[in-house]
């Protein structure tokens, strides 16, 4: 099963990035000055958890990060948050990696998580 459908119920949708450009409505004149970083979806749309989405797309799209389904991935405004278990401190760092490469991520806690 893949991160997004596990966490979210998603299969990965059309068109999906890890980071899209935004979206230009009708009633802005940049999408960036309507949609925070942290808010972009994946596909470039307004989406409250479109951080957690995108990271979770930057994880299904990592060949060495198979889903691990005692991790889960929530966001806190810009933050990425990791709470649960992960196999090793290579696989958490690994994920730490992706996570900051993501648009709109400043930071990643794993304070949530444990390892062994």
């Amino acid at each position: 099963m893949s991160w997004l459908k596990r966490l979210f119920g998603l299969e990965k949708p059309e068109n999906a990035q890890v980071n899209p450009t935004p979206q230009i409505s009708q009633a802005t004149t940049t999408a960036t000055e309507k949609i925070p970083p942290e808010r972009l979806g994946l596909n470039g749309e307004y989406d409250q958890s479109g951080l957690a989405k995108r990271v979770t797309l930057a994880f299904d799209e990592d060949p060495q990060l198979d889903d691990i389904n005692t991790l889960w991935v929530a966001q806190t405004g810009s933050t990425v948050v990791l709470k649960g278990k992960v196999p090793s401190q290579n696989i958490l760092n690994k994920m730490i990696s992706v996570a900051n490469s993501v648009n709109g991520a400043t930071s990643v806690d794993t304070s949530q998580v444990t390892i062994g």
